[in-house]
């Protein structure tokens, strides 16, 4: 029998994180053997080192570049309708990869954790977390642990790190947009927000909102081959609408390309339940924060076999053509309202829902 260095395995039903647990020391060494390992098993993680060495994509070697992104999650509360903070973080750092249309490889992840907080909550977010990577094809291959006093890191934060890697002939980048190309939206706005607030709020509605969190590398990808050689000549650029939602989002492509976007109101896909939520709580849907839809500005051409595309895919199925790209006014966003009007879509200004992602 394998003599194991612990007194006694960690206790996930009553135990809490000490600050021993991210001392270095016999205390953090049992909560990588015991959580972190088994959660994320795979070939690199095993090998235990301080890093991770991984074989190079065979794209990279036919002229494809590396692709990497980081991004910290702070979502309150941690676990909320649809999703919580541990496949939020493997979603959101998969996608900020995605949008450059590469293939997602490898992630890394660090936790900061509270002092106190309860090990079953923990090893429930790690192995969400880890389920969530797994169905991407996305692994978990190195990472890092801290732990601080109490009253200094509300729980858990957690940082991830992904490298990608793009073909080569695909460039996909913000200031690539023209004037009379199309912007495309995959599906319906403001879910990830309102059911985040939902919970903090201890809102009820009549119909259950959900937070879209989703890995969106493989609508990505069916996105690219709809399109066929042609990929690289007519989609311009990928983002995913995030904090500051689609309004901010489309700023920021207006900005780097310098031009302007319209916007056609009636067209944007927002559920009704979210709408609803939204006018109750003062909160515009476009500036609600998303994590698992992607916006798309193609050569006009492009929109309808793109749209095609989009839409056989399980995340793409409410996809919608929502505006132009226009020489002028440059910098700014405008939208044709239901009305019959028109008015700015200006940045966001402030923070309408703090700690979403």
């Amino acid at each position: 029998m394998t003599r194991t260095p612990y007194l006694r395995p960690l206790d996930f039903k009553t135990g809490r994180i000490e600050l021993s647990h991210g001392a270095g020391g016999r205390a953090s060494a049992q909560l990588v053997d015991e959580l972190f390992v088994p959660a994320f098993d795979n070939e690199w993680l095993r090998q235990g080192n301080d890093q991770a060495v991984c074989p190079p994509p065979p794209e990279l070697l036919q002229g494809g570049r590396l692709v990497m992104s980081t991004d910290a999650h702070v979502v309150s509360p941690i676990f909320f309708p649809g999703g919580d903070l541990g496949s939020l973080a493997v979603h959101g750092t998969i996608n900020d990869v995605a949008m450059a249309g590469a293939r997602p490889l490898y992630l890394a992840a660090s936790f900061i954790i509270e002092a106190g907080y309860p090990l079953g909550e923990l090893k429930r977010l790690v192995e969400s977390m880890a389920q969530a990577s797994r169905t991407a094809g996305v692994p978990v291959v190195t990472g890092d642990t801290k732990v601080v006093e109490p009253g200094k890191g509300d729980g858990v934060f957690i940082t991830t790190t992904g490298v990608g890697v793009v073909p080569a002939g695909l460039r996909l980048d913000g200031a690539q947009a023209q004037p009379g190309d199309a912007v495309l939206l995959s599906g319906s706005i403001g879910e990830h927000g309102v059911a985040v607030l939902s919970k903090r709020e201890s809102l009820a509605f009549d119909t259950a909102i959900e937070s879209d969190s989703a890995a969106l590398h493989g609508l990505v990808q069916a996105m690219l081959q709809g399109l066929g050689d042609a990929a690289g000549a007519r989609l311009r650029l990928l983002r995913d609408p995030t904090r500051g939602g689609l309004a901010t989002t489309l700023n920021e492509v207006a900005r780097q390309s310098r031009c302007g976007i319209e916007l056609d109101e009636a067209a944007i896909p927002v559920l009704p339940q979210v709408a609803a939520a939204c006018e109750l709580l003062g909160l515009d849907p476009l500036y609600v924060a998303n994590e698992g839809k992607l916006v798309a500005v193609c050569a006009p051409e492009a929109a309808e076999p793109l749209l095609a595309a989009m839409r056989a895919h399980p995340l793409g199925q409410r996809a919608a053509r929502i505006g132009t790209v226009l020489a002028t006014p440059a910098d700014q966003v405008q939208m044709r309202t239901r009305l019959g009007g028109r008015r700015m879509v200006d940045w966001l200004t402030g923070e309408q829902l703090p700690r979403i992602c």
